[in-house]
């Protein structure tokens, strides 16, 4: 996974964990694609204070994410959700019970509402 997008993810899951000013500075750089320069300018600091700002924002993520790993196991559940609905598609299109079909359905729409 590209780090910008893992980091924005990150952030999204625990971001209110950080300080706020490193959950701005972060939010800034990576979603709202503002440059070191940008940021800098808005909060009168050094491009210097905002990249050591920075990662130590991205050290304090990805260390709670390996302590809790929030992350992974959504993108775990995702997989398996997309699994189990790839195999509900495959069931419900082989057979000819109504019924059956009717409950697939439910089924892959209780799924789809996870995702």
């Amino acid at each position: 996974m590209e780090k910008n997008v893992e980091i924005s993810m990150l952030c999204q899951i625990y971001g209110k964990l950080l300080t706020e000013k490193q959950y701005i500075l972060l939010n800034d750089y990576y979603n709202n694609d503002l440059s070191l320069s940008e940021i800098a300018e808005n909060f009168g600091i050094t491009r210097q204070a905002v990249r050591d700002n920075l990662k130590k924002g991205e050290n304090k993520l990805f260390d709670y994410e390996e302590k809790l790993n929030v992350m992974k196991k959504t993108m775990e559940q995702e997989e398996k959700i997309a699994l189990i609905l790839s195999e509900i598609n495959k069931i419900k299109s082989k057979t000819s019970d109504k019924e059956v079909g009717k409950i697939l359905e439910h089924i892959r729409n209780e799924l789809n509402y996870l995702v």
